[in-house]
């Protein structure tokens, strides 16, 4: 097991650059153009950027970025 330490800015700063990268991820999900394979890269990058975000946000915070498991 690993931990760290991070002081309560060096957490906002976490969370607010894993926030964006899910909104864009979420975004792309909605592109039609992307292909399927790459959608499922998406969704495992997705996947662990969720438990990352999880950690450090409010389950408030975190509901607004729960999907339903959907393949491509």
């Amino acid at each position: 097991m690993l931990g760290i330490l991070l002081t309560e800015l060096e957490k906002q700063e976490i969370e607010y650059l894993v926030k964006r990268e899910l909104d864009e991820l979420l975004y792309d999900f909605e592109d039609r153009k992307i292909e399927r394979i790459v959608k499922r890269a998406m969704e495992e990058r997705y996947r662990i950027l969720f438990k990352l975000y999880a950690k450090v946000a409010s389950p408030a915070a975190c509901s607004r970025y729960v999907r339903n498991t959907k393949f491509y």
